[in-house]
């Protein structure tokens, strides 16, 4: 079976012992059906909440315990090339078969969800849960908003050009204006330049609150500031089910 990144990951049968290592692709798991089959998350891993509360934690995304790991003899690794860290992988697919997604579109997002269906014997949930994503975004927003989208603060980083972010943002109906790739620290004056329409302030991974709006607002006063809710932006999986309603919702407050 390959990866995502191109590499082959060698699996004995269907995964009876899978570890997740990214919130998003743990909530999949969960969508698909494998409560008995998940033995391992990350403390990230905030869906579903009967999950977090009660499956094996192996640390957090960045910082693994590899020991907890490798108690739990899993017999799958479910993981991502920019959530995770490459040593943690390097060293864990040396013991391990580890699958890593990597999600730049859309369309890497629906392939990662084929994936991982057709490794864990999930094939028809995983197509059915691919059809209803796909006739929700053939619906799209078709307002055509510039905006750009903080992920951090301090120093202040935005979504880039190539990334999945921008791809929903676009469903939303923002066009993000950041030119730059990847994830690129901008300051203040580098956003006022731009001057956007909108500014979208994520709950995650930084958790921007109103004084963040405020402080925008003192630099832009002719922008839009708003929070939203960085797991229909950010998380590829079944969350992409419910993305179009809530931005749908979104764009009503508008």
């Amino acid at each position: 079976m390959k990866d995502q990144l191109n590499r082959t990951v060698h699996l004995s049968g269907i995964p009876r012992r899978i570890i997740s290592l990214v919130p998003s692709q743990t909530e999949l798991l969960y969508d698909l059906g494998l409560n008995e089959e998940v033995v391992g998350i990350t403390k990230f891993c905030v869906h579903p909440r009967s999950w977090f509360q009660t499956k094996k934690r192996v640390g957090g995304t960045k910082k693994l315990h590899l020991e907890i790991i490798r108690q739990l003899q899993p017999d799958l690794i479910i993981a991502n090339k920019e959530e995770n860290n490459q040593a943690d992988i390097e060293a864990l697919e040396k013991e391990f078969p580890v699958w890593v997604s990597d999600i730049q579109t859309i369309q890497d997002a629906l392939g990662m969800i084929a994936a991982i269906g057709e490794m864990t014997a999930k094939k028809q949930v995983a197509s059915q849960m691919i059809l209803h994503i796909q006739t929700a975004f053939n619906q799209p927003i078709s307002k055509n908003r510039t905006a750009v989208y903080a992920i951090w603060c301090n120093p202040w980083m935005f979504a880039g050009t190539d990334t999945f972010i921008t791809q929903m943002m676009r469903e939303a109906g923002f066009e993000n204006i950041i030119q730059d790739s990847r994830y690129p620290i901008l300051d203040e004056e580098q956003i006022k330049s731009l001057n956007p329409e909108y500014i979208l302030l994520s709950s995650e991974p930084f958790p921007f609150a109103e004084k963040h709006k405020t402080h925008w607002k003192n630099i832009l006063p002719e922008t839009e500031v708003i929070l939203v809710d960085g797991e229909y932006f950010s998380w590829y999986g079944s969350r992409m089910l419910k993305a179009i309603d809530y931005f749908r919702t979104l764009n009503e407050t508008l």
